[in-house]
């Protein structure tokens, strides 16, 4: 452990092993960081963070920030960052509400320089989020989906695993797996080809998502003709049935097709 007396640490920290604290960080005493952390200067973790191992805080990240949430009553709730996350410079990450009680941020994520999350989000693993992008509260985003920068994501929103998001982006829908989203107002623009191709998705895989959304947007159906479609056109598959029960489960609706098909 390595600590510099410059920093501000409570001593009721729950500090673990290997973890370096630099110059001008706070941690306060309800907070619990994992081994081989690296907090930079000016760093702030405050009550309720719950940090795992090898994540690295640069400076002007503030973790477990109280809500920005009217019907925040001052309750305990949690910030909860999985391992080997990255939080660069001036990113907020707030606490729960009594909605749900924590905001988690899983493993192996890379939340980019001025981004917010708000309370009760759900940031599952191997996410990117690009600069000063904005996740409003209660959103969920599921496995290995990159948000690129300056990119605005309603309360309430899902977005699922494999998606692509273009910079810039305004999302008010739930955005289906794999898919590849962009223009203003955002529309469905194919699927996430390239980001599938890294993660070992077959041709066959790719070929069945692809004939999948053909038919849920360029076949002149409504949403729910089309999942019938595919119910009965398609084998059940590990990627058929995410794509079909995270529409069946949306509230919000999913993103419209494009236009120009």
């Amino acid at each position: 452990m390595n600590i510099s007396p410059l920093a501000v640490v409570h001593p009721d920290a729950q500090i673990g092993e290997g973890v370096v604290i630099e110059p001008f960080a706070v941690v306060e005493k309800d907070v619990v960081i994992g081994d081989h952390c690296h907090l930079y200067p000016h760093a702030v973790v405050l009550n309720g963070a719950r940090i795992g191992k090898n994540c690295q805080i640069f400076p002007g990240a503030v973790v477990a920030g109280i809500p920005q949430d009217l019907k925040f009553k001052g309750e305990i709730t949690t910030a909860e960052i999985g391992d080997n996350t990255t939080l660069r410079e001036c990113v907020t990450i707030n606490r729960g509400t009594a909605s749900k009680g924590k905001t988690i941020v899983g493993n192996n994520c890379l939340i980019m320089a001025y981004s917010h999350v708000a309370h009760d989000c759900v940031l599952h693993d191997n996410i990117i989020i690009g600069n000063a992008s904005q996740i409003a509260g209660e959103v969920e985003i599921d496995d290995f989906a990159i948000v690129s920068g300056g990119s605005l994501v309603h309360q309430f929103s899902r977005i699922s695993k494999h998606v692509m998001i273009q910079g810039g982006s305004r999302i008010g829908k739930d955005i289906p797996p794999y898919t590849l989203i962009g223009r203003d107002p955002i529309v469905y623009c194919g699927i996430n080809i390239v980001g599938l191709r890294r993660r070992g998705f077959t041709n066959q895989q790719v070929y069945l998502i692809q004939d999948i959304y053909r038919t849920l947007y360029t076949r002149g159906l409504n949403n729910s003709d089309a999942l019938k479609a595919i119910e009965t056109e398609y084998e059940p598959s590990e990627e058929r049935d995410l794509i079909l029960n995270f529409i069946k489960a949306s509230k919000r609706g999913i993103v419209r097709g494009s236009i120009d098909e």
